[in-house]
């Protein structure tokens, strides 16, 4: 417990070298909301609980966030939003079968 109290204070950039681009909430791990309250919640059956449901109720310390942020780019994605999908505009020559006999129609 006093490791935890003790640690809420502090920044990632005090323990770790980060990058200069890194965003304020892996700089401030306390900023994150939503997670595992076992006073609010209502409990849970232990026989349907996953390991990652274990995993995902435990907030980011400064210990497990990101030290490093390299986002990606949306170029691809942002081409494919305005023009569409591919489509095969192809002859097909495809015999296609009966689903009662097996027998090309």
């Amino acid at each position: 417990m006093a490791e935890s109290t003790s640690s809420s204070n502090k920044k990632t950039s005090q323990l770790y070298g980060i990058d200069a681009d890194l965003p304020s909430r892996f700089e401030n791990p306390d900023c994150f909301q939503g997670y595992d309250n076992s006073n609010t919640k209502k409990k849970l059956n232990p026989i349907y609980r996953t390991t990652n449901m274990v995993y995902g109720s435990n907030a980011p310390s400064i210990h497990t966030v990101p030290t490093k942020f390299k986002p990606r780019s949306q170029v691809f994605s942002s081409h494919l939003a305005s023009c569409g999908m591919y489509r095969n505009h192809s002859l097909n020559t495809h015999t296609e079968k009966s689903f009662i006999t097996g027998n090309p129609v």
